[in-house]
């Protein structure tokens, strides 16, 4: 596991990385600085995890690749991000869609006025024609629980039922790269699992990389093969998955769990907090 003052910044860009972030910075307002100097990449047919507390840049970093930053209310003021080879800072979500980086967002994931069928239809309609892929008959054979409610309004599925309907309708986009935004968010642990290994199973079946983007480290853990941990803004952790789980630091606190030298007293947690400071 490497902290970020350890990580030689010089070096060139990684061979083989599908999605690069080099040294994001990201302003709202004018005023407040979201994410400071992230830097961070995904490789092919890959699961990374983006993690960390609620407010620590996780969607924001999200946003500024997928394109959805407002240009009234946030911009990108440093860095560059590459998606295969190619520079796409402060490209429009649109463009950046039709290239294969498609975004499951956070909120309104879904159509729900239309059918699930019409869902899958609205988003294979939107892809491009350049790249063969999942059609909405494909997607529906890899989201059985969604085949036999394909003409129920999206309105009326559960949370869980949405969640596989945005990520099915993200696969008719025919993606490059999946960018996940809090996939757990308001789910009962055992409908967290399923979508999960969902996740799992589309990149060992289609070779889909995912960068995922989660409050729940151990969940996201469980699947992804490396991962980053955000706090205010800046990348304090990297390492593979593993390093992460058996980290006594990310164990305690982003895991919710006792590490190795057992429960922390009020001293140690404010002296972690001092050190994490140097990581910036």
């Amino acid at each position: 596991m490497t902290a970020l003052a350890d990580r030689d910044e010089t070096a060139g860009s990684p061979a083989g990385a599908l999605l690069e972030v080099e040294q994001l910075e990201v302003v709202y307002q004018r005023v407040v600085t979201a994410v400071q100097g992230v830097t961070l990449r995904v490789d092919a047919a890959e699961i990374v995890a983006l993690l960390g507390p609620n407010g620590a840049g996780k969607t924001t970093t999200l946003r500024a690749v997928s394109g959805f930053i407002d240009a009234d209310d946030a911009r990108i003021t440093e860095g560059r991000i590459r998606f295969e080879g190619a520079v796409i800072t402060g490209a429009a979500p649109h463009a950046l869609s039709r290239r294969g980086l498609v975004l499951v967002p956070e909120r309104d994931k879904v159509f729900e006025s239309l059918t699930v069928r019409e869902n899958l239809i609205a988003s294979a309609g939107r892809a491009t024609r350049a790249r063969a892929g999942v059609s909405p008959d494909g997607a529906l054979d890899h989201f059985p629980a969604l085949a036999s409610r394909q003409r129920q309004l999206a309105g009326y599925l559960s949370g869980g039922e949405r969640q596989m309907l945005a990520i099915a309708s993200a696969l008719c986009c025919q993606p490059r790269i999946l960018l996940v935004d809090e996939l757990s968010l308001g789910l009962a642990p055992v409908v967290v699992a399923q979508l999960m290994d969902h996740l799992r199973r589309l990149r060992a079946e289609l070779g889909v990389p995912i960068l995922l983007v989660e409050q729940n480290a151990a969940a996201a853990l469980e699947i992804a093969d490396r991962g980053y941990v955000i706090e205010n803004g800046r990348i304090v952790y990297e390492g593979s998955a593993r390093q992460l789980g058996e980290s006594d630091d990310v164990r305690e606190f982003y895991l919710g769990l006792a590490g190795g030298r057992g429960r922390k007293s009020y001293r140690d947690v404010k002296q972690y907090q001092r050190r994490r400071r140097w990581f910036g």
